[in-house]
């Protein structure tokens, strides 16, 4: 990543978190660690100061809630169509989990935590697609 190069996150407090306990955990990568943190753009700042809501949004400024709220009946976008990992905590207790099973329950498993995460990434893409729409 260039120097000044932005780090998209949803949830920054979250994510710069994580970011600073790979640093205590990996001291080698510290460094790069606090760069990302530095350079962190979060794009659920407009939802949760209500600068861009909808009364689809239910009071929340949860991926979970802002995604179909801006793409209603988008069936690619709906976290409830996936298999096994629908949110960020069941994909936590599914990763945590991966050491007690089987090689075919954990390749079952690592499937939907990539089909997650693949949707956690598209729904920020969708979102500042949606950003660039809507400030034309």
């Amino acid at each position: 990543m260039p120097e000044n190069g932005s780090v998209i996150v949803y949830n920054k407090t979250f994510e710069a978190t994580r970011n600073k306990e790979i640093g205590e955990m990996y001291p080698d990568l510290k460094p790069e660690m606090d760069r990302f943190n530095s350079n962190i753009v979060d794009l659920m700042i407009p939802f949760r100061n209500r600068d861009y809501y909808t009364k689809e949004m239910k009071g929340s400024y949860s991926i979970k809630y802002v995604l179909p709220a801006l793409y209603p009946d988008n069936h690619e976008l709906d976290y409830n169509e996936l298999f096994l990992v629908h949110k960020g905590d069941e994909a936590s207790k599914a990763f945590l989990s991966l050491k007690d099973k089987s090689p075919e329950e954990q390749k079952v498993i690592r499937k939907a935590l990539l089909e997650y995460c693949k949707l956690d990434t598209l729904a920020m893409v969708k979102i500042w697609e949606n950003f660039i729409d809507v400030t034309k």
